[in-house]
């Protein structure tokens, strides 16, 4: 194996001359055995750095800070990263001491090295062009790092609301679907009054398109950054004209509306953009969950459960209970939300731990938004494409828990009166016979007047009770 010899102020180390990254890479490999997870496996991030390096070398560039020909060196190897190319050469831990310095220098070194060959020169020939010097000029690591963690956010809450969206048009999908299944709606797991399985379907998607805005807020506080900080804020070893220069480029570079803070100081060290994101992704997994909740009880059963849908079988349920299918989908989903709520209080006490000027631990924050994101979206599409979709409806069922259910007197309570309605629903209770029996029964109405009062379009929406319409209250 072919090796070269990179110098840092620890001293020599051999790299092997295949790696693009270098010396202070290698030493963040030997650290940092942690989560066995690397900035590879995130490649939105990988290209939002990429596309930090890029709009601050072609700032200095035109501050003249920068030759032309190691502009292009450092542009070219940042377009390939961003289209995809060296990305197994991001080989640091996500989570690492430093405050993200071993990232940073991950990208300044694979830079600098992809950068020297198309220059012509070997990998490791930094006095041509150098990782700190020139890849990493007018900038620091408590600047890029967070910007790049900025850039890469704003991207991936976009694939959270698409994922969200898909749940939202599914719910709603079934909402229609089922407009017509008149069923019975709880209360701390009582019967209460009647309802439609559409209408439940559509508080679904109700509840999900709530959860889309919410998230499209979150996503504009990380538009603010702080490019032109460097150490702490206060810009020293840039330009005076760097910080406003580099926020135009990295618009242009990005294609996204980042705007550079009006304080760096504070932006250097205030993290809060970060725990309200953490607790907007909380906010969904805790309603998602909810809904995860209700389908597995609204499919439970299906002989001895409420079995009002069906979800679609996925997989044998048990490895001792043949004919068992388990509502598997919903679970896992469960357990991702589960994995989200916990990690808003990592992401909590990351944020509140920082000192002083700087947060050392963007990178556990940073690691953590990411696993939520991306955990949260497969889970969404995999609810949607194989449970939601797939739900069907025991139409006649649900019915008859209506006719039978002693909730049924609610309904029933502006006619009969409340005293009336009691001695019903308690002699049902007591019987066992329904509701519906019992009035004609003890003649409290009429079979046509019982028969429209309990119609499924009048049992579930508002209704005005005039003298004309109200049936007289009858004593029992």
């Amino acid at each position: 194996m072919h090796t070269r010899i990179e110098h840092d102020l620890i001293g020599d180390l051999e790299i092997p001359d295949s790696c693009y990254y270098g010396v202070q890479t290698a030493r963040a490999i030997e650290n940092f055995h942690i989560t066995g997870v690397t900035l590879s496996q995130f490649p939105t991030f990988i290209t939002a750095l990429a596309k930090v390096k890029k709009a601050a070398a072609l700032a200095n560039f035109q501050l003249e800070l920068l030759s032309e020909k190691k502009k292009n060196a450092i542009c070219y190897a940042c377009e390939a990263i961003i289209g995809g190319k060296f990305h197994d050469q991001f080989v640091v831990d996500m989570i690492q001491g430093g405050a993200g310095t071993s990232t940073n220098m991950n990208v300044n070194e694979v830079i600098a090295n992809i950068g020297l060959e198309y220059m012509g020169y070997p990998k490791g020939a930094y006095k041509h062009l150098h990782p700190n010097n020139d890849v990493n000029l007018s900038q620091s690591t408590n600047d890029a790092y967070p910007t790049a963690l900025r850039i890469s956010l704003y991207e991936k809450l976009i694939e959270l609301v698409d994922s969200m969206q898909i749940i939202y048009d599914a719910f709603d999908k079934k909402a229609k679907e089922f407009s017509d299944v008149i069923k019975m709606g709880r209360t701390q797991l009582q019967d209460a009054v009647p309802m439609t399985l559409g209408q439940e379907f559509r508080t679904y998607a109700v509840m999900v398109g709530e959860d889309i805005e919410r998230v499209y807020e979150a996503r504009q506080l990380v538009r603010e950054m702080n490019m032109g900080a460097t150490a702490i804020g206060t810009g020293i070893n840039a330009h005076p004209q760097y910080s406003k220069l580099v926020e135009s480029k990295l618009q242009e570079v990005t294609g996204r509306p980042f705007i550079t803070a009006n304080d760096l100081i504070a932006a250097t060290q205030d993290t809060g953009a970060y725990v309200q994101i953490s607790g907007v992704l909380k906010r969904v997994a805790v309603k998602i969950s909810k809904i995860c909740n209700d389908l597995r009880l609204l499919s439970s059963g299906p002989r001895a459960g409420f079995n009002e849908i069906n979800l679609p079988a996925m997989q044998p349920g048990s490895s001792i209970m043949p004919g068992k299918v388990n509502p598997v989908i919903p679970e896992v989903v469960n357990q991702v939300c589960y994995q989200v709520i916990g990690t808003d209080t990592t992401i909590t006490m990351a944020a509140e731990s920082g000192q002083l000027q700087l947060n050392v631990f963007e990178p556990l924050i940073a690691y953590n938004l990411f696993n939520s994101i991306n955990m949260m979206k497969n889970a969404f599409e995999t609810l949607a494409y194989k449970c939601i979709n797939g739900i069907t409806a025991n139409k006649e069922h649900c019915e008859n828990m209506v006719l039978n259910s002693i909730g049924l007197v609610t309904a029933l309570n502006p006619y009969l009166g409340y005293e009336n309605s009691t001695i019903v629903a308690k002699e049902a209770l007591v019987s066992g016979r329904s509701v519906y029996d019992i009035v004609l029964e003890k003649g409290l109405l009429d079979k046509d007047q019982l028969d429209e009062i309990i119609k499924p379009q009048n049992m579930i929406r508002p209704k005005n009770f005039g003298l004309s319409e109200k049936h007289k209250i009858v004593p029992v």
